[in-house]
């Protein structure tokens, strides 16, 4: 049975990521980079509505906060019935944590699955 052109899975818009979960830490102690990285990160394309899966991670040098992990899953989870583009999704979570972290530096970088033959790498660091 084929699928009709056109047609799409419904999905919902970036409003719905939820920047209140994130939570922090206070940190104090020497300058020292943190990386966290998952292959659980997808999104959804806004002309498909078919999910985009990625591995992500985030690198920063903290000021004086660090992310709590359980609320960055929950965060990072938020993604997941999003329609939004790969690029938009990267800078969207880049600018997220670094209004929330207020870190020396932060980047994030997201390395989609094969699409049509094309991997897809998108890094975002701030401050640029």
């Amino acid at each position: 049975m084929a699928i009709a052109e056109g047609r799409t899975i419904p999905f919902v818009g970036p409003e719905h990521i939820d920047v209140a979960a994130l939570e922090t830490f206070g940190y104090e102690g020497p300058e020292q980079e943190i990386v966290t990285e998952t292959n659980e990160f997808s999104a959804v394309c806004p002309y498909s509505g078919l999910p985009d899966f990625a591995r992500l991670t985030i690198r920063y040098r903290p000021g004086k906060k660090c992310v709590e992990l359980k609320s960055l899953k929950y965060y990072v989870t938020s993604y997941r019935n999003v329609g939004i583009f790969q690029e938009h999704a990267t800078a969207r979570m880049a600018e997220d944590l670094h209004r929330l972290l207020e870190p020396r530096q932060l980047t994030v970088t997201t390395v989609y699955n094969i699409r049509g033959g094309f991997e897809t790498t998108c890094s975002v660091t701030l401050p640029a």
